[in-house]
């Protein structure tokens, strides 16, 4: 990984650790992990194999889908995937050039991109939609309710984020609450102990938040649509070295989530084996995760005034990644959406 202080470190910890527990990801079998930090870039500028990382997170599950089904090989380019259990060390191979590819959430680019990463996002994958929520106790009714309260959420991962969002709808900010920067899994075993009055945190431990008594979900990134939207990421030497090679994994990427529309039994069993879960629990996941397709993906590459504009969600990024400490300085946006190769496939 690219050197960043320790909280960022922590932060992405959790993140990864938390989104492979709320799949229970524990087949090793299914995993190819990447053991230390080679010194030999897997970014190929030749014609060999486009290596792409993901990790669980069901808008990253179609990669599975896409290997299996052969839309790969049907487009002619060799994709090598490299499942991690562990969210983080996926954004280590990439940012250490073991990997060509990596899935992962916008601000977690940004943040690798303000350290000196050479990136840019080529297929946008999904939006949280609902796996991410501000529970609070049964006093709180109202996103006003939580002026002067006890708010616990881990700093600088996208359920701080989220929650900053909900407040400015109300001209609040974090200097109305009491809040609490606490590791997510410790926030949620506070909260449903009685110890805050309301907290931030993503699945699974919105099920362990939601033990408390009385509580329930004020607001979650289903009511902001494009607040935590995730992608995958290249190499941008990559991109520059080979489009043609892109254009095809995009266009094999779409075919996929076609295949998973028209096939949602059969998409799901094979992202469930993936997953090391039942097809049914996994059916459970689908509805907190919007998979885009081409025409929804190309729009959110254009900066406008919605919500789900890729260029406008990082322009709030930036300046929140810098005041929670989780960079130095705000990362050069420019050049770091590459919305060619999906526009290709929207305008057929």
């Amino acid at each position: 990984m690219i050197p960043r202080r320790s909280q960022s470190r922590r932060s992405l910890t959790a993140r990864g650790r938390a989104r492979a527990a709320a799949l229970v990801v524990t087949s090793l079998t299914a995993a190819t992990l990447l053991a230390g930090c080679g010194s030999t870039s897997a970014a190929s500028t030749d014609t060999g194999p486009i290596t792409i990382a993901y990790s669980a997170w069901p808008g990253w599950f179609p990669l599975a889908v896409a290997d299996e089904k052969g839309f790969f090989k049907a487009e002619g380019v060799d994709v090598n995937l490299k499942f991690f259990n562990d969210y983080t060390a996926s954004i280590d191979a990439l940012n250490a050039g073991q990997v060509d590819a990596n899935a992962e959430t916008l601000n977690d680019t940004i943040a690798s991109v303000a350290t000196g990463a050479d990136l840019q996002i080529v297929i946008n994958t999904d939006f949280s939609a609902g796996n991410d929520a501000v529970i609070v106790d049964k006093s709180i009714t109202s996103i006003e309710g939580l002026k002067g309260k006890k708010i616990a959420a881990e700093a600088g991962v996208v359920d701080h984020f989220l929650l900053l969002q909900g407040l400015k709808t109300k001209g609040l900010t974090e200097k109305d609450l009491q809040f609490r920067a606490v590791p997510t899994d410790a926030a949620a075993a506070g909260f449903a102990g009685g110890q805050f009055d309301g907290v931030a945190v993503f699945a699974p431990f919105t099920v362990q938040a939601l033990k408390r008594p009385g509580s329930h979900v004020l607001f979650s990134s289903k009511d902001y649509p494009g607040t935590i939207p995730d992608h995958i990421v290249f190499s941008k030497a990559l991109v520059d070295a080979r489009p043609d090679d892109i254009q095809k994994v995009v266009n094999a990427w779409y075919k996929t989530i076609e295949f998973i529309k028209a096939n949602p039994d059969e998409a799901n069993a094979i992202m469930a084996k993936q997953a090391g879960i039942s097809t049914a629990e996994y059916a459970g996941l689908v509805a907190g995760t919007d998979l885009l397709d081409a025409t929804r993906a190309a729009a959110a590459f254009v900066k406008s005034d919605e919500p789900t504009s890729l260029p406008t969600t990082a322009a709030i990024i930036n300046p929140f990644l810098v005041s929670s400490g989780l960079t130095k300085s705000e990362a050069p946006i420019e050049g770091l959406f590459a919305p060619q190769f999906t526009d290709a496939v929207s305008s057929k």
